[in-house]
């Protein structure tokens, strides 16, 4: 894919930036330059690789989840800036 002003102009305009003229040629020179890295990846002969998450080997080291007692209603709320009952009062938010 050839990058020229016109495409990158057009990936600002997505991105909501407003680029300087020389910006745009750097912007250019730098997408050029991602996508011939890339297509040397493509090169890449890859037919015997398994597809990866990731590049080691990764365990789940999460606790098994299980019940056990949680704080009671006064405790969590015992730094409530304002309370009523079991509950926070916060400011109403919808008119």
């Amino acid at each position: 894919m050839k990058i020229d002003d016109k495409l990158v102009e057009h990936i600002a305009r997505l991105a909501r930036l407003s680029l300087t003229g020389d910006e745009r040629t750097a912007m250019v020179s730098d997408l050029s330059n991602i996508l011939g890295y890339i297509e040397k990846l493509d090169e890449l002969d890859t037919r015997d690789v398994e597809p990866t998450s990731h590049v080691v080997g990764i365990t789940n080291v999460m606790r098994d989840d299980r019940p056990r007692p949680s704080i009671s209603a006064d405790e969590a709320l015992l730094n409530a800036p304002d309370r009523a009952d079991n509950f926070y009062r916060v400011p109403k938010i919808i008119e």
